[in-house]
């Protein structure tokens, strides 16, 4: 079998929360893999000439900005993707992941999806109190409304049956309604210090990868406790440890033929404190593209 090309993706933008600072985190993470990377890197910046909206009333905030930025992002990364190259996307917000988990879903086909993040992000426009679109995004990939955020993409959506979040630890009632109606798993905070991260992965990839090609993983910086990495726009508390974060990578790099694409998202350099939560990130990079680039051609599993 042969290696697949790694091509690292950087996704500038922080259109998709009221928080600014999140499109500075692609730059300063490509930068800082240059040492040990020198495959092919994507960097798409926010137009500097847009006047952000923070206006945390409007439900549809930036919403045609970040609809442009990411019909942008999926096209490259779809044509990247048929290239058989494996992707790895550096945000930026998390709105970025809709264009990035899609082009996995245009080309793939038949993808799960695994979802590690405090915020389930299953708001839509009708029950979002902030309008920031990073909290949109996963019900806008899993075909759950928010059909707005993706009229570029003519492909399957990632089915609800097939997607698993992990950490989630703030819900508010809109949130748990929706979800519990779309038919998504969700393994708590709580649920990983109760059972382990091994046993919360073993099932989240049994659930992903039921008669799937693959499996797209989305990692959110902020299912980290701020403790140990406060650089993200919206922090929660009470969240995983720093071992626990590089423990769910291992498991991932573990079963990295399972994985189609990856995403690492939210760091945010301007509410870092000592350089804590890009150290990392880093650290996260390392590991994943030092897997992808030992990673072989696909072949399909399912899980039955």
């Amino acid at each position: 079998m042969i290696k697949l090309k790694t091509v690292v993706f950087g996704a500038g933008t922080d259109l998709g929360v009221h928080i600014d600072g999140a499109n500075l985190g692609p730059v300063q993470l490509l930068n800082d893999i240059k040492p040990f990377f020198h495959g092919e890197t994507v960097l798409f910046e926010r137009d500097k000439t847009l006047i952000k909206s923070r206006n945390l009333s409007d439900r549809r905030k930036n919403e045609y900005e970040v609809e442009a930025f990411n019909s942008k992002l999926y096209k490259t990364m779809v044509d990247k993707i048929k290239e058989e190259c494996f992707p790895i996307m550096i945000g930026g917000d998390q709105s970025a992941s809709i264009a990035s988990a899609l082009a996995s879903a245009k080309v793939n086909v038949d993808v799960g999806l695994i979802w590690i993040d405090c915020h389930p992000d299953y708001h839509t426009f009708e029950t979002t109190v902030s309008g920031n679109i990073h909290d949109l995004s996963l019900a806008a990939i899993n075909g759950y409304k928010n059909n707005d955020l993706r009229y570029y993409h003519d492909g399957k959506i990632i089915q609800p049956s097939k997607t698993v979040i992990i950490g989630a630890r703030n819900m508010d009632d809109a949130v748990r309604d929706n979800v519990r109606y779309s038919g998504v798993t969700v393994f708590t905070t709580q649920d990983i210090k109760e059972k382990g991260i091994e046993a919360i992965m073993d099932e989240a990839f049994q659930i992903a990868g039921f008669k799937a090609k693959g499996i797209h993983i989305c990692y959110d910086l902020g299912i980290i406790d701020p403790d140990f990495a406060p650089g993200v726009s919206v922090p929660e508390f009470d969240g995983i440890t720093e071992e626990e974060a590089m423990q769910l990578n291992e498991y991932i790099i573990k079963h990295i033929n399972s994985v189609l694409s990856y995403d690492l998202v939210e760091f945010n350099p301007l509410r870092d404190v000592d350089r804590k939560t890009e150290q990392i990130a880093l650290n996260l990079l390392a590991q994943i593209i030092r897997a992808a680039e030992n990673k072989k051609k696909f072949e399909q599993k399912t899980y039955y």
